[in-house]
């Protein structure tokens, strides 16, 4: 398959930037005080709701949006508004400086919101390598947010771009999301550089590539070289 024929979709956090370091901490306190505040609960249980719908939607909002009717614009606004992020966010300047010399199409596609993208993205100055930004706004179907893994929501993104599954790459570091992406028939390639260096327990987990992973790596610059 001719390199430019591919079509390459990004996600953001701790894919293109540490987000365990910008925004991943600022995160956890935004969404447990956003909780405790708009449905009256305590901290602990106000924890134990967002890991609950975590677990079971993949995502806290989807839990909040359908068991408490929490409108999702303004969850995101008022959790994603994060002072100081411009001054935490931090990549790694040669895997940026790779993405301008990967050939293809290329999209970011993060279930975070636009406003917080763009600013990542503008920060980390290579907003105008991209072909768009696909943000969790942009994940609603039939009036309901299907933001990653939603398979669904994947076919449809492939139908907007007009692009075959076949040609489509996932540069990702959720393996959920990954997995998703090879049911409906992309390649996958899981970045690590990231999560791998925020992990502090069950190493074995970085040695071991699932069947549905096409490419372990740890810096973009190896996407160049990949035959995917």
């Amino acid at each position: 398959m001719p390199r430019r024929s591919r079509v390459w979709l990004f996600d953001l956090d701790d894919t293109l930037h540490d987000a365990a370091h910008a925004s991943m901490p600022g995160l956890a306190v935004s969404f447990g005080e956003y909780i405790e505040r708009e449905l009256g609960l305590s901290r602990a249980e106000s924890d134990a709701l967002r890991r609950r719908y975590w677990l079971r939607y993949g995502a806290t909002l989807l839990g909040l949006v359908k068991h408490h009717g929490v409108s999702a614009a303004h969850f995101l606004h008022h959790t994603h508004l994060l002072p100081g992020l411009e001054q935490a966010i931090r990549g790694h300047r040669p895997d940026l400086a790779a993405l301008q010399r990967l050939r293809g199409r290329k999209y970011v596609v993060t279930n975070a919101p636009r406003a917080y993208a763009e600013r990542v993205l503008g920060v980390l100055g290579i907003a105008r390598l991209f072909d768009g930004v696909i943000s969790i706004e942009d994940m609603r179907m039939f009036g309901q947010l299907r933001p990653k893994p939603d398979a669904r929501m994947f076919r449809r993104l492939l139908a907007r771009l007009r692009a075959p599954a076949a040609r489509c790459v996932l540069v990702e570091d959720n393996l959920h999301n990954q997995r998703a992406a090879r049911r409906v028939g992309m390649k996958t390639v899981w970045m690590q550089r990231w999560t791998r260096a925020a992990a502090t327990h069950a190493a074995v987990r970085w040695t071991m590539r699932p069947a549905y992973v096409d490419v372990a790596a740890r810096q973009l610059h190896a996407l160049l070289r990949q035959r995917l």
